[in-house]
């Protein structure tokens, strides 16, 4: 009974003893951790289990000191907040050397070419190691992209250069002298320069998309003006190639975008289709509200589809799809779909493309305005 009212009258005193050592200890700690904070992780953990079973020891020390425990009561307290420490101690060094141990297992891993994600870390590292995986390859797919690139720029320059070099030779040097074919030569010169600069300007667009410095002048447009615009835009082009182009448009869809380079876009879907539709077929645009309430402009052709492995590649940097849509001569870098692709999703949409009828259908998708 003496015992229990000696607890109960010390005991405000004891907790206040008691937290303000704690609070010196945790101070303490602090501090370690800071200056070890460049340090390995497993002397962090260390760090921390000394600090709690510091704290824990010197609250039980203070306790003992108050209520003036003596002999082998205090012997027997001491020996098992002693035991516990160690046995933090141990579990802390356990822990430690598992994470230290699994941190060098991800970073031999990031050394190793192509990367993968080593299996078994904890949920945190194996996070890491996941993201460095999907970064990695969306880095080779870059490059693969880059370096597919290169191939078919680096062609198709060398070809009318080739061409254009041979022919002003010829008109240098005299070997044509006739009008007839001098003016053919001037004219089919003139025809390369402009794909060659229309080449330019696509690549030079396209790495504006890349570096995120495409800007946009956004207003409220109907996309029955801007499938109106486009039509009147490939209309040569279409009876030139023999295919027939209809237009179809709900008059009142309104979308915020920049006139022109959602034109270009939707521009570049419609030259692609007529390039790659037969003679005598059709390329059929439309607009309207798809069934979840997004702006939706379609383009479908009569190319002949596109293979099922393509359909996820079409919109990648200079593919041209040949297996299905061989190229033409004036094809471009395959530098449009990939063009379009960005400036869609620069205003906020998604562009997409599937196997439809004779051929397959593009889709335009944005955000509607109120």
């Amino acid at each position: 009974m003496i015992f229990l009212t000696t607890v109960m009258v010390d005991l405000p005193m004891v907790v206040a003893v008691v937290a303000g050592l704690g609070l010196l200890v945790a101070l303490a700690g602090v501090g370690i951790m800071w200056w070890l904070r460049t340090r390995s992780i497993g002397v962090m953990l260390a760090v921390v289990v000394v600090v709690a079973v510091t704290a824990t020891l010197v609250g039980v020390v203070a306790i003992i000191m108050q209520m003036i425990i003596e002999g082998p009561v205090k012997d027997t307290v001491l020996s098992v907040v002693a035991v516990g420490g160690l046995v933090g101690l141990g579990v802390a060094f356990v822990l430690a050397r598992r994470v230290v141990g699994e941190s060098r297992r991800l970073v031999a891993a990031v050394g190793l070419v192509p990367f993968a994600a080593p299996r078994g870390l904890p949920a945190e590292l194996q996070t890491i190691a996941n993201t460095l995986e999907e970064a990695y390859a969306r880095e080779r797919a870059l490059e693969g992209a880059r370096r597919e690139l290169v191939a078919w720029v680096s062609h198709d320059l060398r070809t009318p250069l080739a061409g254009m070099r041979a022919m002003a030779e010829a008109l240098e040097d005299g070997v044509v002298s006739d009008p007839e074919t001098v003016a053919r030569y001037h004219a089919q010169i003139k025809l390369e320069v402009e794909r060659l600069s229309s080449m330019v300007d696509d690549l030079f667009e396209l790495s504006r998309i890349h570096a995120g410095a495409l800007r946009l002048s956004r207003a409220r447009i109907g996309l029955a003006d801007l499938v109106a615009d486009t039509v009147a835009g490939a209309e040569p082009l279409a009876r030139a190639k023999g295919v027939r182009l209809t237009a179809e448009a709900v008059a009142s869809v309104p979308v915020e975008a920049d006139t022109g380079a959602l034109g270009r876009a939707l521009g570049n879907l419609v030259i692609n289709a007529i390039r790659h539709t037969p003679s005598d077929r059709t390329v059929a645009l439309r607009a309207g509200v798809d069934d979840g309430g997004m702006a939706c402009l379609s383009v479908s052709d009569c190319c002949g589809g596109i293979p099922e492995e393509d359909l996820t590649r079409v919109f990648e940097v200079a593919f041209r799809g040949e297996a299905a849509r061989t190229p033409t001569a004036g094809g471009g870098a395959g530098l449009g779909l990939a063009i379009a692709q960005g400036i869609v999703e620069a205003h906020d949409g998604v562009i997409g493309v599937v196997n439809d009828g004779p051929g397959c259908r593009f889709e335009i998708r944005l955000p509607l305005v109120g």
